[in-house]
């Protein structure tokens, strides 16, 4: 074998210590030379240390690499002491392939036989600052060196391995000389790696860092992560010999990763849902049986309960001596979860003995890594679990507290059974860091659903609890909250009696969602309550609620700007109509709110057409009314546009579904408006539905009666006597002497005040109502007179009396009602 000469050849001097020292080999460029001095063998490192690759190297001498001329003796007593089986290093430069030298601390293995020719394997790195060779050196490169060697004949059997291979697979030396891996180490991924260095056998290209997991002989039960890299042995006559390959392991490296890669997937697969017995659910899944045969979650009461305010805070003082607990999740290797004491939903005590509720509070995972079922804390405090230990043969537990933003949550256990490697201290790492990432998920779970708990209640102690439209309307109403994952809106309708038997009807939609949306769609329904009893008409009540909504926006954006953020829009979109049962005359106008739907007696339906009208809060754009035409009977329908926009989000679609929805024969109303939310919106959707149907009713000829009033106080008299009889006529005689007040106060003030015509009209609807209508515009007021006034109590007197009273303007002038109930029977 060629060989140099050495300016620093020796065994005398150690190795420096460190990562960096001697010892680390897992940088080492590898080649093997042949008894002639011929390279038959170059790895990757070699040709990252000298820039030669593969090609141009084996097959040719090698001395020709070094950058000095060979001393022949010198490397005849190399290979001798290499035959002797002691090995050699030394100091040598050798020469890049861009022409500077380098100088390389050189390993010489002893030598081996191979297909009948004497071979060396040959390991070296570049010279790094005061370094030096020793024995202690050179046995490291058999024995303690972090890479595992080896070289393969044509048939795939152990011609030499160090010592370090031989402790990779606990399989002495000498049981594997001459022997092939798969005969030895059949648990070692074997048959595929013997397919690789066939590979590289039959191509002549190297094989590098193939990853792999495996058992040792001398730990069976924990698996351990190896990096291997093969390349091809070729002789002076460019025939392949045998293969070379170099074993690392690489189990810290792996675990590393693996750890990151499970966290990761975590990060995906927990927390999906704002639920957080869903979430709970996911960890505990997720976890089996890729890391325990056994996880349990268990959270404290309050965080499953949507009213209280999860859990205490570190804190906040002491804690309970029992806490109280409830099952969440579970999961189990084994069908039906025979090793739990308790279920999903039960009430639960555990805590690791001999844990107390610390451990929840400021405690650190804990880790045993052996259970004992015959343990007395085991025995003495948990007895049942302590039976099913020993009974299902759990015996390795991990116990995280879930804790996030100071929160006390719950505990998390995992357990082994079936797999029998016990859990070690890495594995803390991996628990703490999935309970942590669950704990986040189930705290976002919780504290979203208080809110949106909140946010629904809110909403629905806004809507109408009771609707009615007197004898004017059936009315049924359907309203559903959007997913929750989306958060509550600001869908509201409403039913409002007016004066005259007529009723009001409201739907609208506040932009956004949320406890401000609910918030917002508390006060515009308010807003249109109060609008609508001042006997607006639609056009004029829009106009006053899009005021409203822009000084809503106007003190959000005051508020915003205060606290340094951008301008607030609060928007919405409405419909208001009005329903006249004596006309059958329905008179509505939009902002920006889909149309009504009207269903006709014979099961026509249609959508009037009718101007759109700006959305509210943009000021600026007038809004119009429209009015039709009802034939009794008919159906009129006012929803929100959640109910027509469906899954595709295409509202001409939305609207045909909702005109076949309702296009069946007549049903009950409660029935129909149930039956068409349910056929137009199947699943959750990410916004509000409000649907609010009525059946229109006419008032009967009989139910009203009006006289003309001439324009003189001598006609007072006949009126009143008139009003009295009707009054008397329908039935109603203890209504006689307050209608007979009510009529000369209302038609006397008509007379002196106002212009004519006057009329006179008595409706019976729910109530007894008394209008008289002028041409004048003059609203009365109502005095206080004092005791030496002379008049003045008119109105005072007629407020006395009725239940409610007021005036309405009319496009003729105004009408002056009074309202009186009925008596009880």
């Amino acid at each position: 074998m060629n060989s140099p000469n050495s300016p620093r050849e020796g065994f005398d001097v150690p190795a420096p210590a460190g990562p960096s020292g001697f010892l680390d080999a897992s940088s080492d460029a590898a080649a093997v030379l042949s008894a002639e001095g011929v390279v038959i063998g170059w790895t990757r490192g070699a040709e990252a240390l000298l820039g030669h690759p593969a090609a141009e190297v084996v097959g040719r001498p090698a001395a020709r690499l070094l950058a000095m001329r060979a001393d022949p003796a010198r490397a005849i007593g190399v290979a001798e002491r290499c035959r002797s089986g002691m090995g050699w290093s030394g100091l040598i430069p050798v020469r890049h392939r861009d022409g500077r030298s380098i100088d390389v601390a050189l390993r010489v293995s002893a030598s081996f036989s191979m297909d009948g020719g004497e071979c060396f394997l040959l390991s070296a790195r570049e010279q790094r600052p005061q370094w030096a060779m020793g024995q202690s050196v050179l046995d490291g490169f058999l024995t303690r060196s972090p890479i595992g060697m080896a070289v393969m004949d044509l048939e795939l059997r152990y011609v030499w391995l160090n010592d370090t291979l031989e402790r990779f697979g606990g399989v002495p030396r000498e049981q594997r000389l001459g022997r092939r891996l798969s005969e030895l180490l059949p648990g070692l991924e074997a048959t595929t790696i013997e397919g690789l260095m066939r590979k590289v056998l039959t191509t002549r290209e190297p094989v590098t860092d193939y990853e792999y997991l495996g058992w040792s002989w001398a730990d069976p039960h924990r698996p351990r992560a190896y990096a291997t890299s093969f390349f091809p042995l070729v002789d002076t006559g460019d025939s392949v010999t045998g293969v070379c390959y170099l074993v690392t392991d690489v189990t810290e490296r792996w675990s590393v990763r693996q750890l990151l890669s499970m966290v990761n997937e975590a990060g995906t697969r927990v927390g999906t849902t704002l639920d957080v017995l869903r979430t709970a659910q996911e960890l505990a899944e997720f976890a089996v049986p890729r890391f325990a045969d056994f996880v349990i979650v268990d959270l404290l009461e309050p965080v499953l309960s949507s009213e209280g305010h999860g859990a205490w805070l570190t804190d906040a003082g002491p804690a309970p001596v029992s806490p109280v607990m409830r099952r969440a999740a579970l999961k189990t290797v084994r069908e039906g979860h025979p090793e739990a004491v308790a279920r999903v939903g039960d009430r639960v005590d555990f805590l690791p003995p001999p844990h107390g509720v610390d451990l929840l509070i400021r405690g650190e995972p804990i880790l045993i890594p052996v259970l004992d079922p015959d343990d007395s804390l085991w025995v003495t405090e948990q007895p049942a679990r302590a039976a099913r230990i020993r009974e299902f043969g759990l015996h390795s537990l991990i116990s995280v507290p879930m804790r996030a933003r100071n929160t006390v949550l719950g505990l998390t256990t995992f357990a082994r059974s079936l797999n029998q490697v016990s859990f070690q201290p890495d594995d803390v790492l991996l628990a703490r860091e999935l309970v942590a990432r669950a704990a986040v998920c189930v705290d976002n779970a919780r504290r979203y659903t208080r809110e949106h708990t909140a946010a629904v209640t809110l909403q629905r102690s806004l809507l109408p609890q009771a609707l009615t439209g007197g004898t004017a309307l059936e009315v049924a109403s359907a309203y559903l909250p959007a997913d929750a994952t989306d958060g509550v809106g600001g869908d509201w309708f409403d039913v409002i009696p007016l004066s005259g038997a007529r009723v009001g009807l409201v739907v609208g939609d506040v932009v956004g969602h949320g406890l401000s949306a609910a918030a917002t769609m508390g006060r515009l329904r308010t807003a249109v309550r109060t609008l609508a009893d001042m006997e607006m008409p639609p056009d004029e009540l829009l106009a006053h609620l899009d005021d409203l909504v822009l000084r809503l926006g106007e003190e959000e954006s005051g508020d915003a700007g205060a606290e340094g953020g951008t301008d607030t829009f609060v928007g919405a979109t409405c419909l208001y109509a009005v329903y006249d049962p004596v006309t059958r005359r329905c008179a509505m106008a939009r902002a920006g709110h889909p149309p009504p739907v009207v269903v006709a007696p014979d099961g026509q339906v249609h959508f009037p057409e009718m101007p759109a009208g700006p959305p509210l809060g943009l000021g600026g754009m007038a809004f119009e009314a429209t009015e039709i035409e009802l034939a009794e009977n008919s159906l009129l329908g006012l929803y929100t546009d959640g109910l027509i926009e469906g899954a595709d989000q295409d509202v001409e679609r939305g609207m045909s579904r909702l005109r076949a929805a309702l296009s069946g024969p007549a049903t009950d109303l409660d029935a129909l408006c149930t039956s068409t939310v349910q056929h137009l919106v199947p699943v959750p959707q990410p916004d509000d539905i409000a649907l609010l149907l009525t059946r229109t009713h006419a008032l009967a000829a009989d139910d009203v009666v009006s006289w003309d009033v001439p324009v003189d106080p001598a006609a007072v008299a006949d009126v009143r006597a008139r009003a009295t009889r009707q009054v008397v006529e329908w039935g109603y005689d203890e209504l006689a002497v307050t209608t007979e007040l009510i009529v000369s106060e209302l038609v006397t003030n008509a007379i002196r005040y106002a212009e004519p015509p006057i009329r006179l009209r008595l409706l019976r609807d729910s109530r007894l109502t008394c209008e008289v209508a002028d041409a004048s515009s003059t609203a009365p007021r109502l005095r206080h007179a004092r005791s030496t006034d002379e008049g003045g109590r008119g109105l005072f007197l007629v407020a006395q009396l009725a239940h409610r009273w007021g005036a309405r303007y009319t496009g003729d002038g105004k009408i002056i009602w009074a309202e009186q109930e009925f008596p009880q029977p």
